[in-house]
C-alpha cells in the first residue's frame, strides 16, 4: 500500500488470481495418444472388424460352415505371418549378404548373387507361384504332402520366395544411405566391427520403421497372392487333387458353390432392395469371406500409410 492510498484511504484493488486449469481427462488423454497413433487405431479397426464377423456368423452361420469359415481365416492368417517371417530371413540375409561381398570386393560372387536377384525380379509373381502350386500338386497326388500346415507353409515359402527381393532393395538402400554420412565412418573409428554397424546399427536402431512397413506391406501381398491362386486352382490342377485336398483357405473357400451362390445374390438387390435385410441372414458365409479379404486388405493398406506419416518414411 503505497502513501496516496493512505492518505485518500482508497482501499487497493483486489489481487486477481489465475483460474486454474483443467486437468484433462482420461478419454481426452487417450484421444490425443491415438491421434499420434493412427497405426494403432487401424490395427484396432481390424481387430473390431473380426470380432463384429464373428459374432455375426457365431450367431447365425451353421456350424459346420462357421467351422470350416474359422479354419480358412486361421490357414490364410497363418500362411501370411509365415511368409513374413519367411521375407524377413530372406531379405535380411541376401543384402546383408550382398553388402559383404560388395566390401570385401568379390565381385564374381557378387555379380552372380545380383543376377539371380534379378532374375527372380522378372518373374511374374503370379506365375512363380502357379508354378510352386504345380510341384505341391505333385507332391500331394504322391502322397508326399498330405499334412495341411505343410501345405499352407509350402504356399507361405513360395510367397517369401517371390517377394523377399523388395525388402532385399530397401536394406541395401538403408545401408548405402548411412555408408555415405558420418554415422558410419565414426562407428569405424571408434572400432565397432562392421557387421555390428550395418545388422545393430543401422538395420535395427535406425532403420526398424522401414523394415516394418515394407514386411507390412508383404502380409496385404501374402493375403491377396494367395486368396488368388486359392480361388484359380480350386478345381484342381489335376485328377487326383482337387479342392478337397488343400486346406481351406479363404481363397478356395471364396471358390465353392455356396460362397459363389452367396456372392451372386447381391445381384438381386438391383431388382428387390429390401432383400438387404435377408441378405446378410441368408448368405453369410460367402459375404463373410469376401468382407475379410477385402476388409483385411484395406486396414493393411491404411496401417502403411499410417507408419509413413508417422515416421516420414
Amino acid at each position: 500500500m503505497t502513501d496516496s492510498d493512505h492518505t485518500t484511504g482508497t482501499p487497493p484493488p483486489p489481487r486477481e488470481w489465475p483460474a486454474p486449469a483443467d486437468s484433462p481427462s482420461a478419454l481426452d488423454a487417450l484421444r490425443a495418444w491415438l491421434a499420434g497413433r493412427s497405426d494403432l487405431g487401424w490395427v484396432a479397426v481390424w481387430v473390431l472388424g473380426l470380432t463384429a464377423v464373428w459374432l455375426w456368423n457365431a450367431a447365425f452361420l451353421n456350424a459346420p460352415a462357421f467351422a470350416l469359415l474359422q479354419q480358412a481365416f486361421l490357414n490364410s492368417m497363418g500362411a501370411g505371418i509365415v511368409a513374413v517371417a519367411g521375407t524377413l530371413v530372406l531379405g535380411w540375409g541376401t543384402a546383408v549378404t550382398l553388402d559383404l561381398l560388395h566390401r570385401r570386393e568379390m565381385k564374381g560372387l557378387h555379380l552372380l548373387l545380383t543376377f539371380l536377384l534379378n532374375l527372380l525380379r522378372s518373374l511374374p509373381q503370379m506365375i512363380g507361384i502357379l508354378i510352386g502350386y504345380v510341384v505341391l500338386t505333385v507332391l500331394i497326388a504322391h502322397d508326399i504332402i498330405r499334412e495341411p500346415g505343410l501345405q499352407v507353409a509350402w504356399t507361405a515359402l513360395l510367397i517369401s520366395l517371390v517377394t523377399f527381393t523388395e525388402l532385399v532393395d530397401v536394406i541395401l538402400e538403408r545401408i548405402e544411405h548411412y555408408r555415405r554420412s558420418d554415422f558410419y565412418n565414426a562407428l569405424l573409428v571408434s572400432g565397432m566391427r562392421e557387421a555390428r554397424i550395418v545388422n545393430v546399427e543401422i538395420l535395427w536402431t535406425n532403420s526398424l520403421a522401414h523394415i516394418l512397413h515394407k514386411l507390412i506391406q508383404t502380409f496385404g501381398m501374402a493375403i491377396f497372392l494367395q486368396a488368388s491362386i486359392d480361388f484359380i486352382v480350386s478345381v484342381g490342377l489335376s485328377t487326383d487333387v482337387s479342392l478337397s485336398n488343400f486346406p481351406a483357405t479363404l481363397g478356395n473357400l471364396l471358390a465353392t458353390i455356396d460362397s459363389k451362390q452367396d456372392i451372386l445374390a447381391i445381384s438381386v438387390l438391383f431388382d428387390d432392395f429390401s432383400y438387404i435385410t435377408t441378405l446378410p441372414f441368408r448368405h453369410a458365409q460367402g459375404l463373410s469371406v469376401a468382407f475379410l479379404i477385402i476388409f483385411t486388405l484395406y486396414c493393411v493398406y491404411r496401417l502403411g500409410n499410417a507408419l509413413v506419416k508417422r515416421y516420414h518414411l
